[in-house]
């Protein structure tokens, strides 16, 4: 539901001549969403709207105008809690608009700067995009890519290799 409104405000942002500047204030102000101590202040109901605004602007340094009526308009509106979301969606937004997307290898090894960029290089001219890759040294038991703007995910996984195999030889039996 709250990504539904929040939706509806970066519609609004998006006529805005200074969008770039107001989604790394929004980004800046999101930090503060994982910490306990401030989520309970935005949802207390003793503090004044007045002060919560105070503080997420507190955040910013020279806040833009049209980021500082964002947050009053959703202080009125009691709509302080989507300010992650509005910020999601307008990173999503502008990578649209730019070409430009990030996406996540993860796999069990540490791979080289080397191979990152030659896959990047590769999968930006595959699909015509200016793409960033980061890397997750996890579990991962094979090497798998994710492009979450683009909706691409790419795969090999050993254990599926095995069992792939497995069936062939099954059924060439």
């Amino acid at each position: 539901m709250s990504n539904l409104v929040a939706k509806r405000y970066v519609k609004a942002l998006m006529a805005s001549d200074d969008i770039a500047t107001i989604s790394s204030e929004l980004t800046q102000i999101s930090t503060a969403y994982s910490e306990e101590k401030f989520l309970s202040i935005i949802a207390s109901s003793d503090i004044k709207s007045g002060a919560k605004v105070s503080l997420i602007l507190s955040f910013v340094e020279n806040c833009n105008p049209k980021t500082a009526n964002l947050i009053n308009l959703l202080a009125e509106n009691k709509r302080l809690d989507i300010i992650p979301d509005i910020s999601q969606e307008l990173q999503i937004q502008l990578a649209v608009i730019n070409n430009c997307y990030t996406g996540t290898i993860y796999t069990n090894k540490e791979l080289s700067d080397n191979d990152i960029a030659k896959m990047e290089k590769s999968f930006s001219q595959k699909f015509n995009t200016n793409l960033t890759l980061t890397q997750d040294v996890c579990d991962y038991d094979g090497i798998k890519v994710d492009i979450d703007g683009l909706g691409v995910e790419i795969g090999f996984s050993k254990e599926r290799l095995k069992s792939q195999m497995i069936n062939h030889i099954l059924k060439a039996v």
